[in-house]
Order: structure tokens, then C-alpha cells, then sequence
């Protein structure tokens, strides 16, 4: 569920008219931050709370109080009086205090970086969904200070409830809004957090569900954001007497002469993502190269028209990465005329630029994975409309899965909710990291999921395991690589069906 401020407002109003205590509420919200926080930040130490007078900087220090508990050196940054402070808050306060005095190593005034430098935690709990309008002091020159810690430290900021400055029903942003590495969503997702703008300061959204919160909420039919316990669902734990013709047999069409690697990744990926038996089809002069690099997994067929794909019986075929346009023609009937699931991506959706009518006579279900510029040639309109927007329009006229690519990947089909990952990271920025994300969505369709559930649930996998392989520290943003991304393609998995975010 995506909520507006009023809704959430009355959600909150409905849970203590229950008898739900506000603090109740906080100490979850502050247990569950803390939980987040150190899942995404183990390797730092220490924590710089900037908090407010409201209930949001009482949740901040909730989750100082758990962190410290767990050994973080903890800085508080009170942006205002203690006069001015909600009783609650000032409560939360005292019993972070309290905390700290009886464990002096973790208190640090005065945040002084070592000489080589760790990464810091940053928590922003300064305003909550019930602000709005432009900054003023002496909230503005916290958030400045925020991000300019942020831009020459490398430290890692967690939004509470929203990045402030934002606003959480239009996505707006004041000029100071606070740059989150993370945003920690407390209940449910805010409607502007989804805005397309606001991307760049949401940054890695987590929701936070409560307990007594998600009991009282109703159901209903607007857009989603894809969360492990929702995708966890589509994907069960295989049987013990599972077999590999139970997996999936994948057909991929790929590769030409030139991009070679293309065909490569998408084929691995699908084998690292549990399909039971992969063949790739590939043209006769690219045959030897391919044959000698790719995973000995994988099946390589050499052949002379890409129709022969139309012989073989496959459960999903995935076509178009490195594909060129010298064969446009075989790549626009294989697209049309296949009965299988199909995963149609890079110089595949290309082609149906051109032929886009052919979307309406498909024998088989299609999910079409742009990026934006391929988007552009598919629905020229898109570049004037918003990404949601675009994904809407595109299905009301298609009957099939588009999922569209970036730093906010949204998926869509007609009668199913637009849906949003939540995964993934800057680094991904560079080339095959869309034909990693053919071979898994393939892959996952093999063995079962419907597109819908094999996008949604492929793509929070890739981003899963970007940031998995960032993690570990023998990457940067700027070194990862489709490779290192599908070797912690199984860790992404156990973090799906575990308690991850």
C-alpha cells in the first residue's frame, strides 16, 4: 500500500483510538530503524542523530537508544531548545541518556573522523510527515549540514519516514532537502517518495511495516511497492524431489558479432537464478567465441536463422540482448509468432519500435524491459509523461508486462497495481545490467511466476544483489560490474525469503 499524509494520519488516529499507545508506536518504529540501520550499515560504528521537537525526532532516538546498546558511538544533534520538545520525545531522550551515561565510550560530543576514515551512520529525524512548506532555521542549516557531511565523508544518511524537505504527498523539495542514502518509510510508503523527482534525495527505499498499524490498515486496489514479504510469496522453496525439467527450460536468442558479452551474461544470469536448463541460440560466426566463454552450464547452439527457436520447445524464451538489427525480421516473427512466456529486451524492443502493432497479435504473453531511451522509441509520447504514467499508458493498450528500467524500476500490467522496486544502487549505472536482468526474469519465469511476479521479483533481486556486492568492500559505485552483481545473486535470494528489506 501507498498512502497519502491524511491517510496515514488517520490510520495512526484509528490504532490509538484503539488503544495503541504513541510510545508504543515509537519503540517499534525505533527497534525496527535500528534493525535497518545495521543491516545496511554494519560496517560503521558510529551514529549522528539529528533529531527534532516532534515524534519523529523521538523515533531517531529510540533507534539511538538500540544502536548504542549494540556498541555504535552515538553524537546527538538536537536542532532545537529542550523546551520546545514533544513530552514523548523529551521521555526518549532521558532513556538515551541514561543509556549513555552508563557506557561512557559510546558518547562522542564533538564527531571527529579517524584518520582513516569509516563510514558514519546519519540519522535524520528532524521533521515528519506532518510538515510542510519551505525550510526555515534552524531546520535548514541542520539539513545543510547533513548533506555536506554526507558529500565529504562518504557517510551514509538514513531519512526517517521521508528525507526533510520533501514532501511526502507531491515529492516536492525545498533546495536543502536532505540527500538519503536510504529512506526508512515508517508503516507504509508515502505517496511522494514514489514522485520521479524525488528520487535522487529517497534514494534506497525501505518500508518499516507496525504491527498495529499494518492490522488496521485496509486493502486496496491503488499501486504497490514490491517488498520482500510481498515477492517472497511468489517465489515458494523448491520441493525436495525438484528436478531440473521442473526449472525451467530457457531458450535465449542473443548476441552478434561485437557483443558477444551480452549473450554471455544474460545466459549466466538465467543459470544463477535456478533455471534448469539453459540453451543459447546464437549465429554461426559468433558460435566458437561464445561456445569457449560462456559457463559450461549453458548450451550453445549454432545456427543459421533464428527460427529454429520456433522449433524447439522451451518453457520461456528471452530474446534481444546484443542482438542487433541485421536480422530484424526473424527477431519481429519469433516475437509474434512464439507460445511461450517471453522476455523481450535491448535490440528485440528496437525492433518492435517499428512494428509495435505486432504487440497486439502476440501468440504468448511478452514482458518488455526498456530503458528509458528504448521506452522513448517504443512510446514517443513517454518523454512527456512521468514514469508511472508511461508504464500505464503503455499497458492499457498492450496486453503485456512492461517493466521500465531505473533508479526506481516500475512494473506494470493491465488489471495488476503499477508496482515499485525498492532495490539497487548508482553503481548499477553501466552496461549489461539489463541482460543480468533478462537472464534472471527468464529464469524465474521457468520456474513458474507469472512476468508480473518474474519482473517484479527479478528486479529487486539485481538491485538486492548490487548492494550485497557493494557490501562487501571490494567494491565501489563506481567498479561494480554485471559479473560481481551475479555472483551474490544467491545471497539476494536467501535475503528475499529471509528478513531482509
Amino acid at each position: 500500500m501507498i498512502l497519502t499524509c491524511r491517510e496515514m494520519r488517520a490510520l495512526e488516529e484509528r490504532a490509538i483510538a484503539d488503544g495503541v499507545g504513541a510510545e508504543e508506536l515509537m519503540e517499534e518504529a525505533g527497534r525496527r530503524i535500528a534493525d535497518v540501520v545495521r543491516h545496511f550499515c554494519y560496517f560503521a560504528r558510529k551514529c549522528i542523530i539529528f533529531f527534532g521537537k516532534g515524534h519523529n525526532g523521538g523515533d531517531a532516538l529510540v533507534a539511538g537508544r538500540h544502536l548504542a546498546n549494540s556498541g555504535y558511538s552515538i553524537e546527538l544533534r538536537g536542532v532545537f531548545p529542550e523546551s520546545e520538545w514533544a513530552e514523548l520525545t523529551a521521555r526518549k531522550h532521558e532513556e538515551l541518556r541514561t543509556v549513555l551515561n552508563a557506557n561512557p565510550s559510546v558518547i562522542q560530543k564533538t564527531f571527529v573522523w579517524p584518520t582513516r576514515i569509516q563510514p558514519a551512520a546519519i540519522l535524520d529525524g528532524l521533521l515528519g510527515i506532518g510538515a510542510g512548506g519551505a525550510l526555515r532555521e534552524p531546520i535548514r542549516g541542520a539539513t545543510r549540514e547533513m548533506n555536506a557531511r554526507r558529500a565529504s565523508s562518504n557517510a551514509r544518511v538514513f531519512a526517517l519516514d521521508l528525507p526533510t524537505g520533501l514532501d511526502a504527498d507531491t515529492g516536492g523539495a525545498d533546495p536543502d532537502t536532505v540527500i538519503g542514502d536510504y529512506t526508512l518509510t515508517i508503516g507504509f510508503a508515502k505517496q511522494g517518495l514514489l514522485a520521479d523527482a524525488a528520487t535522487h534525495f529517497v534514494g534506497r527505499l525501505a518500508v518499516l511495516p507496525l504491527d498495529e498499524l499494518s492490522k488496521r490498515a485496509i486493502p486496496g486496489n491503488g499501486d504497490v511497492v514490491a517488498t520482500p514479504e510481498i515477492l517472497r510469496q511468489t517465489l515458494p522453496r523448491r520441493n525436495f524431489d525438484t528436478h531440473k525439467g521442473k526449472c525451467g527450460r530457457i531458450g535465449i536468442v542473443a548476441g552478434s558479432r561485437g557483443f558477444v558479452g551480452a549473450a554471455i551474461m544474460a545466459s549466466e544470469a538465467c543459470v544463477r537464478a535456478g533455471a534448469g536448463l539453459i540453451t543459447l541460440f546464437v549465429l554461426e560466426d559468433i558460435y566458437p567465441i561464445v561456445a569457449a566463454a560462456v559457463s559450461p552450464e549453458v548450451m550453445v547452439t549454432p545456427v543459421k536463422s533464428y527460427l529454429d527457436v520456433l522449433e524447439a520447445k522451451f518453457d520461456v524464451i528471452a530474446i534481444g540482448p546484443g542482438l542487433g538489427l541485421a536480422h530484424a525480421s526473424e527477431v519481429r516473427q519469433i516475437v509474434e509468432r512464439a507460445p511461450q512466456p517471453m522476455v523481450v529486451d535491448a535490440d528485440a524492443l528496437n525492433v518492435l519500435a517499428s512494428n509495435i502493432h505486432v504487440l497486439g497479435r502476440c501468440a504468448g504473453p511478452r514482458l518488455l524491459t526498456p530503458h528509458p531511451g528504448e521506452m522513448a522509441r517504443l512510446d514517443p509520447q513517454s518523454a512527456q509523461r512521468g514514469r508511472r504514467e508511461t508504464v500505464e499508458a503503455f499497458t492499457s493498450r498492450w496486453p503485456h508486462v512492461l517493466l521500465l528500467k531505473g533508479a526506481r524500476t516500475v512494473i506494470g500490467q493491465e488489471g495488476h497495481a503499477v508496482s515499485y522496486n525498492t532495490t539497487g544502487s548508482p553503481g548499477m549505472a553501466t552496461g549489461g545490467m539489463g541482460d543480468v536482468l533478462t537472464g534472471v526474469c527468464a529464469a524465474l519465469a521457468g520456474q513458474g511466476l507469472a512476468l508480473y511476479d518474474a519482473a517484479r521479483t527479478g528486479a529487486w533481486l539485481c538491485g538486492r544483489a548490487a548492494e550485497i556486492a557493494l557490501s562487501g568492500g571490494s567494491h565501489s559505485e563506481e567498479s561494480l560490474t554485471p559479473s560481481s552483481l551475479m555472483s551474490q545473486l544467491g545471497p539476494a535470494f536467501e535475503a528475499l525469503r529471509g528478513s531482509g528489506y
